[in-house]
């Protein structure tokens, strides 16, 4: 068990079949491997299936098309799922990507694909997975949110909503569904070593290379987001080991954070005022007061 999902961890695992939602790199990956390699049986998912293929050569792992946008898509895969193995123990909703920009910068457009797959995507996985819950009288969720979740960064609005909402949504859904005995759990990683960055950057391009009224202070936000808010960056089975131990425990958490970012900066949000997290802000991004 790893120091940071401290809980009633079962003393013999049962197997579970666990359903992971953006399997193709990063944490979703990680989790189908370490759930996998702890005996339970898996089914990971991606948009594109050839980007999970590689996954069904290790032993518990069956690999779908899901694409979170996609209503139908979630809902075929979860019948999949039972029809295979006629059980769901658990869900990890992982899908999802960070759309950076200026809030005026960043199109309509590209507002509503960020929210399309960070939250409503995260919904309709829930909404497929949980009939078949609520059924078995059992089950767990996990959302995998972010720091951004409870801690708004400039130039990165879009993804910091969208966490925001999906945090909300998840305190909305653990209660609603408690009675039935389905578990809701958010996992606020912080800085992983994942492939997120790199999407990131593409999301972001074109907005650099345009001028602009913020055009000046991209190259600034960019060298913030790889040194300043990479504080204490851990590897996806980091995430992947703290995700299993929550599904395995008795009694979760409702939230699990990561890394050392994570665990210091959350609580310090709670307490200080938003001009002292304005004025960090600004310094890490080295904004001017006037321009």
């Amino acid at each position: 068990m790893t120091p940071h999902a401290k809980g009633n961890i079962r003393s013999v695992r049962e197997k579970q079949t666990i359903l992971v939602t953006g399997s193709s790199s990063g944490i979703g990956r990680a989790v189908a491997l370490e759930a996998a390699r702890r005996g339970h049986r898996v089914f990971a998912t991606a948009r594109d299936p050839a980007s999970v293929e590689d996954l069904a050569t290790t032993a518990g792992i069956s690999t779908l098309r899901l694409d979170v946008t996609d209503p139908e898509s979630a809902a075929r895969a979860v019948e999949d799922v039972l029809r295979h193995q006629g059980r769901l123990d658990a869900l990890v909703s992982n899908a999802g990507y960070g759309q950076y920009g200026a809030v005026e910068d960043v199109s309509r457009e590209d507002w509503r694909r960020q929210f399309e797959v960070n939250v409503f995507g995260s919904v309709e996985a829930a909404r497929a997975a949980l009939p078949a819950m609520r059924q078995a009288r059992r089950g767990t969720i996990v959302f995998v949110s972010s720091v951004a979740g409870k801690i708004s960064i400039p130039f990165a609005g879009p993804y910091c909503a969208s966490k925001h909402a999906l945090e909300a949504i998840a305190d909305a859904l653990r209660v609603e569904v408690a009675p039935f005995g389905v578990r809701v759990v958010v996992v606020e990683p912080g800085p992983i070593e994942t492939r997120f960055d790199e999407r990131a950057r593409r999301e972001v391009g074109p907005l650099m290379s345009q001028p602009g009224p913020y055009s000046e202070f991209y190259g600034n936000a960019e060298r913030a987001m790889e040194t300043d808010f990479q504080m204490g960056k851990l590897p996806a089975s980091s995430a992947s080991r703290v995700i299993l131990d929550a599904i395995e425990s008795e009694r979760p958490k409702t939230r699990y954070r990561i890394t050392s970012m994570a665990r210091l900066f959350l609580p310090l949000r709670q307490l200080l005022p938003d001009r002292f997290f304005d004025r960090r802000m600004k310094k890490a991004l080295r904004l001017p007061d006037k321009v």
